[in-house]
């Protein structure tokens, strides 16, 4: 079964499970729980500045920031990150004890104390290689755009079936 990231890098989906045989997002209720999750969160996600941007440049210019392309951690206390500061990020989790927070929705607040507090990458350090095999034959929502079908289908479900989904869409105008 074929691993397919969804409008950002990180987060990787069993492509059956999230995917329809026409490369389109299944409806959520189709999918498995953390999947689930996970796809809901991004709709709230896909737009959103680089947290390392944002912390360097903050509210009142967050126009600087760049765009998230890549997202760690747990939903609601994710880590999203621009192409430039992703190796900062593998470092802390690495080399800083990042890693002892895997799987806690707390990692976000720690990489922003220590990026906030001067943490960073030493200059040679070489942070991941991405590899893409086929890239061509799974379909990707456009980074740039908003997850429509996704926001659509939440705002055309009842207030029982969105209930019955169990994921927090706090985050969501629906």
């Amino acid at each position: 079964m074929a691993k397919v990231s969804i409008g950002l890098r990180g987060w990787r989906f069993d492509e059956e499970a999230v995917l329809d045989d026409d490369g389109a997002i299944r409806p959520l209720a189709q999918m498995p729980e953390e999947a689930r999750e996970r796809i809901a969160r991004l709709a709230t996600l896909v737009n959103k500045p680089c947290d390392a941007c944002w912390l360097i440049h903050g509210e009142e210019e967050k126009e600087r920031s760049k765009q998230a392309r890549v997202v760690y951690g747990e939903p609601l206390g994710e880590v999203l990150l621009c192409n430039d500061h992703e190796a900062d990020f593998l470092y802390w989790f690495r080399e800083e004890d990042g890693s002892d927070l895997a799987g806690n929705r707390l990692m976000q607040n720690a990489f922003h104390q220590w990026f906030d507090d001067g943490g960073r990458a030493p200059e040679d350090y070489g942070g991941m290689d991405h590899v893409d095999t086929d890239p061509d034959s799974v379909v990707q929502p456009d980074p740039s755009q908003d997850l429509p079908d996704l926001e659509q289908e939440l705002a055309d479900m009842t207030d029982e079936e969105r209930e019955a989904l169990d994921i927090d869409l706090s985050d969501l105008d629906i």
